[in-house]
């Protein structure tokens, strides 16, 4: 009886700790701790209502509505689901800066940053741009441009950060919102 005990034992074990590893996935909704934060919990809201995640679990299912891989009325609805950012103004975005060389762009966070780039007009300063689209809707607050200006030192050598005019930022983010709302008016929504 020993040898029989010993082998129930491990697959025993193995039953149980996936039962608990199991229960641990189901959670109690109202002890979620959700930060409260002005504008952002606004966006917080509206993408729970839009099923794009938030602060509580879901209810129902681990996998969440419409099962593991979804439904395919959810699909249809909304293709673009996984990426978190208005799709005119990320375009528009690229469109705008389409001069300078990206190092990077992350389509679902949102996050466009170029490499540096010198302009043949002045050899000896240098920028650089990182766009961050904010929101989902198409809105004027929904794209903030930063744009980073060096300039060579005037001993020789290295670059060194310099000034960039403040009202550059405001451009570059009002010619990728006239941009995004050509590139709407053409897609005809």
């Amino acid at each position: 009886m020993p040898g029989r005990a010993k082998s129930l034992f491990v697959p025993t074990v193995l039953a149980v700790t996936a039962a608990m590893a199991l229960s641990a996935c189901g959670g109690n909704p109202d002890a979620a701790i959700e930060r409260r934060s002005g504008a952002s919990n606004d966006r917080t809201q509206r993408d729970m209502q839009r099923g794009l995640g938030g602060t509580r679990q879901e209810e129902g299912s681990i996998f969440g509505p419409g099962g593991m891989f979804g439904s395919k009325q959810d699909k249809k609805d909304d293709p673009g689901l996984g990426v978190a950012v208005n799709a005119y103004l990320w375009r528009a975005s690229l469109d705008t800066i389409n001069f300078i060389p990206l190092a990077s762009a992350d389509p679902f966070g949102g996050v466009i940053i170029t490499d540096w780039y010198t302009p043949a007009e002045t050899p000896n300063e240098r920028m650089k741009v990182q766009v961050t689209i904010l929101d989902r809707d198409l809105r004027a607050d929904g794209v903030r441009v930063a744009v980073f200006k060096q300039q060579t030192s005037p001993r020789g050598g290295g670059w060194v950060d310099a000034q960039v005019d403040p009202r550059t930022n405001i451009d570059i983010e009002n010619a990728i919102l006239t941009r995004a709302r050509q590139l709407r008016i053409a897609g005809g929504s």
